[in-house]
């Protein structure tokens, strides 16, 4: 059975994790090494420090190829954080063929009419991807090519980046001596690694809360329909109790994971509610509640799935998404936080665990790791294999992965 070496990295806010696999051609994903590090040089999803973001992720690099023995020559690299905006626009053309059949050229002028809207300067289009077409007023059509008709619209989802924090991405895992095969748009990755087909086509949300930012995608019939990034996730609930609770942050950390839930419930009697851990001084020891402990844990969950709930209605799809929401993210292991988000939203809720993974697969078939495992299957569903001849110059480098990475289209064309 044929199969070929994929190299995915995840650069996170609280994490760098390169994994490297073998995709073979049923679908099955033999992971050879994984080198996990924490993230240093970004804040909420974006570069800050180069140097820093550099280290981190040449040593999570080194990491997996020591464990795999494999020479990691280029990767799948996913990008998100703060700065990657979405909105949706129209194109409209009138198709060109006396006829009046509709060709692929009537659809490829109506998506570059979609285009032409005002974008600031330092903000560049990433993905534009076509959610559905009209023609002549008749909504809903999937693939118009054959169609007749006098005027095609098509009604296009278009994902905008921050140029500069794109190339700072871009030259941090240069640095490390990796190549970049292609920039993933982060929820779309983690989509492939936790969402199934029939998910995608009955309409579902993707929910992935990571340490600085919460990613958000909207699958309807099949397609992407509605993306965008939250600058908020686990860090955010940790500080919370650092404020709070005037803890150093590695005991809010500690309290969070030991004793963390979504839902504070009823108040436990006083003797079972406090634990002692380490305050700012040596040796000093505090008391917290834990009952305050998840209040505070809750008031920001809460906050969370508003945000979440706020860009399902403005997807235009709330209240038909069958599906429901597929939640994963390091955040997804906060106990009962499914339990919340069923509660408030009354749709239904599963974690998202990426699957059908072998060989050193036992720590990856957790919520934290679906993006990095989802770049991995994204190269083998969508990427071939690497050119041989790589420019030399830096910029000319630059520019093949950033142009590589704005011909996605391509992909998303019906």
């Amino acid at each position: 059975m044929a199969h070929r070496t994929i190299v995915g990295i995840d650069v996170g806010t609280t994490k760098v994790c390169t994994i490297v696999a073998q995709a073979h051609d049923n679908g099955r994903l033999n992971v050879l090494g994984v080198g996990l590090t924490p993230s240093k040089g970004l804040d909420k999803g974006v570069v800050v420090n180069i140097d820093e973001a550099v280290n981190a992720v040449t040593s999570s690099i080194e990491k997996a190829e020591r464990v795999s023995g494999y020479r990691i020559g280029t990767a799948f690299v996913g990008v998100a954080g703060r700065h990657i905006g979405s909105l949706n626009s129209n194109g409209v053309v009138a198709v060109a063929r006396t006829d009046h059949e509709i060709t692929r050229q009537d659809v490829a002028r109506a998506v570059e009419n979609a285009q032409s809207i005002a974008i600031p300067s330092q903000r560049e289009v990433i993905h534009v991807i076509p959610r559905a077409y009209i023609v002549d007023g008749n909504q809903g059509i999937r693939d118009p090519v054959g169609m007749s008709g006098f005027r095609l619209e098509v009604e296009t989802h278009i994902v905008t980046g921050e140029v500069m924090a794109i190339q700072n991405l871009i030259k941090s895992v240069q640095r490390g001596g990796v190549e970049i095969d292609d920039l993933v748009l982060q929820p779309l990755a983690s989509g492939e690694a936790v969402l199934t087909e029939d998910d995608k086509d009955r309409g579902v949300v993707l929910v992935d809360i990571g340490g600085g930012t919460t990613d958000i995608a909207v699958f309807v019939q099949g397609g992407i329909w509605h993306t965008s990034v939250l600058p908020v996730g686990g860090n955010h609930f940790t500080n919370d109790i650092v404020m709070v609770l005037q803890t150093p942050y590695h005991t809010a950390e500690y309290l969070k994971l030991k004793y963390g839930s979504a839902l504070a419930g009823e108040q436990a009697e006083e003797s079972e509610d406090l634990v002692e851990v380490e305050g700012f001084s040596q040796g000093e020891r505090q008391q917290i509640s834990r009952h305050l402990l998840n209040q505070v844990i809750q008031a920001r969950a809460e906050e969370v799935v508003e945000l979440v709930y706020n860009e399902v209605r403005r997807s235009g799809y709330e209240g038909m998404l069958p599906a429901g929401i597929v939640l994963t993210g390091g955040t997804a292991l906060l106990p009962r936080f499914d339990e919340l988000l069923r509660e408030m939203l009354s749709v239904p809720v599963r974690i998202g665990v990426p699957t059908n993974l072998h060989g050193l697969a036992d720590s990856l078939d957790s919520p934290p790791y679906a993006t990095a495992v989802g770049l991995v299957r994204w190269g083998a569903r969508h990427g071939s294999a690497a050119e041989d001849s790589t420019p030399t110059d830096d910029r000319e480098r630059w520019n093949s992965a950033y142009e590589r990475f704005k011909h996605w289209l391509r992909e998303f064309l019906p």
